[in-house]
C-alpha cells in the first residue's frame, strides 16, 4: 500500500509513454518548435514493465498510459500488450487520431474504457486549437469505437472565448450517443498562457447546459476527479473536471511516472523523484516511490489555491502539460 501524510491511499498509477504529438494543441504543447526527448532518456519497454510492478506490488490497481499522444509511439502495441498481463484495470488517454490502428490491439489486451481529448466539434475551429487538420479522422474514429462497444469519455477542456459556446452541442450528442462528455476547466501549466479570465468554471458550464436541459446529479465515487450528470432521455451522460474552482485532493489516488521515469506526486508539483536513473543503476526504487508519496501536499501540489483570482501562473513551477501527460 502506497499512502500519503493525509492517509490518502493511492492505488492509481498515470504512465506516459512519450511526450512526443501529432497536433499541437497550445495549452498542452505551446510551442510548434518543441523539442521532443531523445529516445534514449524515455522508458524502454522493458522498464516501463518493470517499474509498473512494482507499483502493481504495492497495490496500484489501475494502470492509465497517456502522452504526448501515447500511439505515436513506435512499440504503444508491445506496451500495451505487455501491460495487459498485470493484475489491473488498463485504460488509456488519447487524441484519437490513431485509433483506427489499434482497435485489435486494444481488444486483445482487454482494455474496454478510453478516454478521447476533442475540445471542438466544429472543423475550422479544431484547426486552430491544434494546428491540425484531422478533425473528421478523429470523429469517425470516435464513432468506430462506439461501436465497437468501447466505453468513451471525451475531454474537452473549456476555455472562455475560445469554445464556451460549444458545451451544449456536446451536450446534444450524448442525447443518441452513448459517449460521455467531461468538461474540464483550464488549468495553468508552463508555456500555456494560462490567466484566471480564461477559465470557465464548474458552476459556469452547469448554468449553460441548465439554460436548456434539466440536469439530474450522479452519485460520485472518493476518487472521482469529475462530477457527473446526466440529461434524463440521453444515452450519455456528461461531467465537470473542477480543478480549478472545486479541487477534489481530497480523495486523491493518484501518481505519476512521466516518459523520460520521472515521478510526480501531483499533476501540480514542483518536485520530482527521478525513477528511471535509479532503475538504471540497479538501485531500489520502492523507498523513493514510498519517499515521494510521503512528501505529496494535501492540495495542489502546494504550489495555489482554488481562488482562482489569486493564481499567477509565473509563479507555478512545473512541467509542460505534454512533459507531465495529465
Amino acid at each position: 500500500m502506497i499512502a500519503d501524510t493525509f492517509g490518502r491511499v493511492h492505488d492509481y498509477l498515470r504512465i506516459s509513454l512519450t511526450d512526443n504529438c501529432n497536433l499541437r494543441c497550445f495549452y498542452c504543447m505551446p510551442e510548434e518548435d518543441y523539442v521532443f526527448t531523445p529516445a534514449s532518456q524515455l522508458m524502454q519497454l522493458h522498464e516501463i514493465e518493470a517499474l509498473a510492478n512494482v507499483f502493481v506490488q504495492q497495490g496500484v490497481s489501475k494502470i492509465r498510459l497517456t502522452g504526448g499522444e501515447p500511439l505515436v509511439r513506435k512499440d504503444a502495441a508491445a506496451i500495451i500488450t505487455a501491460l495487459s498481463r498485470l493484475p489491473v484495470q488498463l485504460t488509456l488517454t488519447t487524441n484519437g487520431t490513431r485509433l483506427h490502428e489499434f482497435i485489435p490491439v486494444l481488444q486483445h489486451a482487454g482494455v474496454h474504457s478510453l478516454n478521447i481529448s476533442l475540445d471542438t466539434l466544429q472543423p475550422d475551429r479544431f484547426r486552430l486549437l491544434t494546428r491540425r487538420d484531422q478533425f473528421e479522422l478523429v470523429k469517425r474514429n470516435i464513432d468506430a469505437i462506439l461501436q465497437q462497444q468501447f466505453h468513451v469519455k471525451v475531454n474537452m477542456v473549456v476555455m472562455k472565448g475560445l469554445n464556451d459556446t460549444e458545451i451544449n452541442d456536446f451536450i446534444a450528442w450524448t442525447k443518441d450517443v452513448p459517449v460521455h462528455v467531461r468538461f474540464i476547466e483550464f488549468m495553468p501549466f508552463s508555456g500555456n498562457r494560462w490567466t484566471s479570465n480564461k477559465v470557465f468554471t464548474w458552476q459556469e458550464i452547469l448554468q449553460v447546459v441548465q439554460q436548456e436541459y434539466e440536469v439530474v446529479r450522479l452519485e460520485d465515487n472518493l476518487h472521482d476527479t469529475a462530477k457527473k450528470y446526466t440529461v434524463p432521455g440521453h444515452a450519455g451522460t456528461f461531467a465537470v473536471i473542477s480543478t480549478m474552482s472545486a479541487p477534489f485532493c481530497g480523495g486523491c489516488n493518484r501518481i505519476r511516472l512521466t516518459a523520460d521515469g520521472k515521478m510526480k506526486n501531483c499533476l501540480f508539483s514542483s518536485e520530482e523523484t527521478d525513477l528511471l536513473t535509479a532503475f538504471r543503476n540497479g538501485e531500489d526504487v520502492l523507498p523513493l516511490i514510498q519517499q515521494s508519496i510521503r512528501s505529496k501536499a494535501k492540495e495542489l501540489g502546494g504550489q495555489f489555491s482554488a481562488d482562482i483570482n489569486t493564481v499567477h501562473a509565473e509563479d507555478i513551477h512545473n512541467r509542460s502539460m505534454i512533459t507531465i501527460g495529465g
